[in-house]
């Protein structure tokens, strides 16, 4: 495995006093954002594009500071029911394929989305309840009608920019939250489809992280490292479906945390035992959205906490046996 970090945490700095500043802490690939959520501050593809020397610019300066991409990131929603909306997703996440294949990168991030609940409707409508019966009938529409065609649309659009990986985030709100939704749109649209693991999304739905990387097995195609910590009280008397806001934190049931501050080293020792098994042995990619640490303060914490807990070399023989 490798240590990676997401790098819009650090739009304060220009991409390279970044990259220079992670290269330091022993931070081996970087994640960079290309628009949608994470936006292009760091990495405007359109400013690549039939600009082969600006390109080649960009690749020496990672070569520099021994940096690899681990991938590129277009969070958004390209099926949005706003046209308008949906479009600019949609162009944003196929102009990061197109910068992908000038970089060598195989690997886009992004979300599966979530339409409407009708051809007429204006704001998304996420689904999480099996009755009254109409909600059965939004998801059937949603999927087969919406979610499907489009997803094979852009995958065979990816298979002209070399992407073979995209790695769909499993993120409440969207279609794709978990593993079972995860596999049924890989099922339907090709292996193209796999997941961006991020363990903090999966935490306070109640699913067991390592479970899920054993089940998912070779259908990770990334992973972010981020934490959440679920408040007990809170939880105790509301739940987790919590709709306030991510910055109201003492009434929250749940926080996203850096690495650490939300389950401890034997969780993590699980998680990353659990990816070896599944295959996975790529980038560790730490995603910092902790409201209680500054950036640099949360990355610093998340990168010495994994350095105890990840996996970097091969098993080898087992010269025991």
């Amino acid at each position: 495995m490798k240590l990676g970090v997401m790098t819009p945490v650090l739009y304060s700095m220009g991409l390279e006093d970044a990259v220079k500043y992670l290269s330091g802490l022993g931070v081996q690939a970087v994640e960079i954002g290309c628009g949608g959520y994470p936006t292009n501050q760091h990495l405007n593809p359109k400013d690549y594009f039939d600009n082969p020397a600006k390109v080649d610019e960009l690749k020496s300066m990672l070569a520099k500071y021994n940096m690899e991409i681990s991938a590129l990131s277009c969070h958004g929603n390209p099926v949005h029911p706003n046209a308008e909306v949906a479009a600019e997703f949609h162009n944003d996440f196929i102009d990061t394929m197109k910068m992908a294949q000038l970089l060598g990168v195989d690997t886009v991030i992004g979300f599966s989305g979530c339409p409407g609940d009708s051809a007429t409707s204006q704001k998304p409508n996420w689904v999480t309840c099996a009755w009254p019966n109409e909600f059965g009938e939004i998801l059937e529409w949603q999927w087969n009608e919406v979610l499907i065609p489009y997803w094979k649309g852009v995958a065979a659009e990816a298979a002209k920019y070399g992407v073979t990986k995209i790695a769909l985030e499993m993120h409440p709100g969207f279609c794709v939250y978990n593993p079972e939704t995860l596999l049924k749109l890989r099922a339907a649209v090709g292996d193209i489809i796999g997941a961006n693991f991020d363990p903090s999304h999966l935490f306070w739905q109640g699913i067991d992280a390592a479970q899920a990387i054993l089940h998912m097995g070779n259908s990770i195609h990334h992973f972010h490292a981020k934490d959440t910590k679920i408040d007990a009280a809170n939880t105790a008397i509301n739940g987790v479906l919590d709709t306030k806001s991510l910055g109201d934190i003492p009434n929250r049931s749940w926080l996203f945390r850096t690495v650490g501050y939300g389950n401890g080293y034997e969780v993590w020792n699980e998680i990353f035992s659990a990816l070896k098994v599944a295959g996975y042995d790529g980038v560790i990619s730490i995603e910092h959205e902790d409201a209680l640490m500054s950036p640099k303060e949360g990355l610093e914490k998340a990168i010495a906490f994994l350095k105890q807990t990840m996996i970097f070399e091969q098993a080898g023989e087992a010269w025991w046996v």
